[in-house]
């Protein structure tokens, strides 16, 4: 308890410095500095109303302990019953605090830039990167998301190598970060005739989109090559240069995009995705920054941990970071996502949670 009081009390003394900040005649000069802190502000208000609640209770509830060492029964009676009453108040407001208090990933209201790739399995890996774009689109279309493909590469059998999209929506971007990572598929492949299992894997990436104001990006760090776009095997499908991959010298961010028939299309396609990526890095060295050595969860974009199976003989889906096991794998492939993706969310909050009070106990 003691933590959490001062961690309200941190919250207090920030809030307290925020406040005579913005009441300073001279911040209203510089809008873009009173917005950031206001924006900083508004997080802390919702603390601060349950902590004053919090330490009302804890108070009220010491008060109540000690009538109950009193030696008169009906003054210990009655303060039994207050002591059942505050410590249910206690437990909700402590939850409520405890959960106000994980800070709130400001992306999390922004479109989403998906990007899927085969990983190892080869063409097994390409046709699984197809059931998981369907699976995502049918969720986006559930929720009434617009998706765009914005490049693509299919393999012979009609897989995808790779896909990239933009889903746009209410609050696409903090319902899906939680997918990205290695995503492993267990199953019989269709041209496997001895019926042995296949272990394949595809990655996934979930950005959040930026805006232009969010990334300024220096014309003079990125250099354009235009060619002819082409299909599998090499077959043109397109007779003019309207292919455009762009590299960002200073980071070596390399993307291409040739889906569209227009150059000024794919080229408006391949800045949105440079943008997000260099996003990405952006909040990744700024969450590395904060914590030293210990990579942050928001915004990391981690492609290297396994974090979920779909087993495809025991319609099984498992999720390993919440430990969470579905057996109905059919029904999620299809797009009925959202106990998976909410049982995630929870047990990704609550580690957050636990990391925030540790952060504030030092």
């Amino acid at each position: 308890m003691s933590e959490l009081i001062d961690r309200i009390r941190d919250v207090r003394a920030r809030a307290a410095d925020l406040e005579k900040r913005l009441a300073d005649p001279s911040l209203s000069k510089a809008p873009g500095e009173y917005a950031r802190v206001a924006r900083e502000l508004g997080p802390l208000r919702p603390i601060l109303e349950a902590g004053a609640r919090l330490e009302r209770v804890t108070g009220e509830l010491a008060g109540a302990r000690e009538m109950l060492a009193e030696n008169d029964p009906e003054l210990s009676e009655l303060a039994r019953g207050e002591v059942a009453r505050l410590e249910a108040e206690y437990g909700a407001l402590d939850r409520e605090v405890r959960r106000l208090l994980v800070p709130r990933d400001p992306s999390d209201d922004k479109n989403a830039i998906l990007e899927i790739r085969a990983g190892t399995g080869g063409e097994e890996a390409a046709l699984f990167s197809a059931d998981l774009f369907r699976m995502y689109s049918r969720f986006a279309e559930a929720q009434g998301w617009k998706v765009e493909v914005l490049q693509t590469s299919e393999s012979e059998r009609g897989g995808l190598r790779e896909l990239i999209a933009s889903i746009s929506g209410e609050g696409v971007y903090g319902r899906l970060k939680w997918e990205r990572g290695v995503h492993r598929v267990q199953r019989v492949p269709e041209t496997e005739s001895a019926g042995r299992i296949h272990t394949s894997t595809v990655t996934v990436a979930v950005l959040p989109e930026a805006e232009e104001v969010e990334v300024q990006i220096d014309p003079a760090d990125l250099r354009i090559d235009v060619y002819r776009s082409s299909g599998p095997g090499g077959q043109s499908v397109n007779t003019t240069d309207s292919a455009v991959r762009i590299t960002h010298l200073p980071t070596n961010t390399v993307v291409t995009c040739q889906d569209e028939k227009s150059q000024h299309k794919n080229k408006a396609r391949a800045l949105k995705i440079l943008r997000a990526r260099l996003l990405e890095v952006e909040q990744r060295r700024a969450a590395e920054e904060r914590a030293g050595e210990r990579r942050a969860q928001i915004g990391s974009g981690d492609r290297s941990e396994k974090i979920r199976t779909y087993n495809f003989p025991q319609s099984r889906v498992t999720d390993h970071r919440a430990g969470l096991t579905l057996h109905r794998l059919e029904q999620i492939l299809e797009g009925d996502l959202e106990e998976m993706l909410e049982g995630v969310k929870q047990h990704m909050d609550a580690e957050a949670e636990k990391q925030a009070l540790a952060e504030g106990a030092r």
